[in-house]
C-alpha cells in the first residue's frame, strides 16, 4: 500500500520518458495520437486525443483499486463497466483513468486541480481512501480533500451532480495482507471514513454506491482477492462494475 511510481498501462506500454518523470496517466483506447503537457503544478499528464464526437466519455478517478493493481487490464472495474453498457448499446469510449497505486485524497487533489475543463465527461467516478486510512491520515483532512474532489468530479461532468457516482472503500482487512494487523481497528477505521465520503456525497447530490460490504466477502472467498493478497480480484471488480454500470446508463440515456 505504499505510494509507487505510476506502472499504469494503457492498450499501450507508455514511453520510458512518461515513466522517468512519474506522470498521471489518462488511458485510452479509442485514440487517434498520444501527447504529453505539464500541468501548473509540474505533473506530467499523458494525454489520448479524445474519442469521435458522439461517444460517451467516462472518466474514473482514484487509487490502486481503480487502477487494477495485480489484475489484467480487462478485468479493472471502469474497463468492465464500459463493456457491460456497450453490450447495452451504449456507444462508449474507452475509460479515461487517473489513479495510481498508493494515492491518498491528497495526491488526487494535486493531480486533478490543474486538469482542464475544456472536455467535459459524461460519467465520473471516484473511490479513494484506503491510503488515508492506512498512513494514517487524519479524517478532518480526508473530508477537506474529498469534499474539493467531488467539487472537482461535477466540474467535470459538465456541472452535473447526477453523473457523478462516489463508490465507498472496499474493506482490505479482510485481505491475507492484513493477517498480521488489527482487522477490527481496520474495519471500524474504513467505516469511519465512508460515514464521511457518503455523507458528502449526500451533501452535494452525488450518486453513492456501497461496496464495502461485497468485498468483506473476500473473507471467506480467496476468489475475490489478487495474486498479491492484498487487492482485488476482477471477480470482485465485476461485482462493483454489475451494481455500477446499472447506475450509469440511467444518466446516460
Amino acid at each position: 500500500m505504499e505510494l509507487e511510481k505510476i506502472k499504469i498501462l494503457s492498450f499501450h506500454l507508455l514511453s520510458p520518458l512518461l515513466l522517468l518523470f512519474g506522470g498521471v496517466i489518462l488511458t485510452s483506447a479509442c485514440t487517434k495520437k498520444n501527447t504529453m503537457t505539464t500541468a501548473g503544478n509540474g505533473t506530467q499528464i499523458y494525454n489520448n486525443t479524445m474519442p469521435d464526437t458522439g461517444t460517451k466519455k467516462y472518466l474514473a478517478l482514484g487509487d490502486s483499486y481503480t487502477i487494477g493493481t495485480s489484475v489484467s487490464e480487462t478485468e479493472r472495474y471502469p474497463v468492465q463497466i464500459v463493456a457491460l453498457l456497450k453490450a447495452e448499446g451504449i456507444n462508449m469510449a474507452y475509460p479515461e483513468i487517473i489513479a495510481t497505486n498508493g494515492w491518498t485524497t491528497g495526491d488526487l487533489v494535486y493531480a486533478t486541480k490543474d486538469r482542464p475543463v475544456t472536455t467535459s465527461y459524461d460519467a465520473v467516478s471516484l473511490l479513494i481512501g484506503v491510503n488515508n486510512q492506512y498512513q494514517g491520515r487524519s479524517l478532518s483532512m480526508y473530508k477537506q480533500e474529498f469534499t474539493a474532489l467531488v467539487q472537482r468530479s461535477i466540474q467535470l461532468a459538465d456541472g452535473k451532480p447526477d453523473h457523478v457516482f462516489v463508490l465507498s472503500i472496499p474493506d482490505y482487512s479482510v485481505t491475507p495482507f492484513a493477517s498480521g494487523s488489527d482487522r477490527q481497528k481496520i474495519a471500524a477505521e474504513i467505516d469511519d471514513f465512508n460515514e464521511a465520503n457518503k455523507m458528502i456525497a449526500a451533501d452535494f447530490k452525488v450518486h453513492y454506491l456501497n461496496i464495502t460490504e461485497a468485498s468483506r466477502k473476500a473473507a471467506v472467498d480467496l476468489s475475490l482477492v489478487a495474486t498479491d493478497g492484498l487487492h482485488f480480484s476482477g471477480k470482485e471488480y465485476a461485482v462493483w462494475a454489475l451494481q455500477l454500470a446499472p447506475m450509469i446508463k440511467a444518466v446516460l440515456q
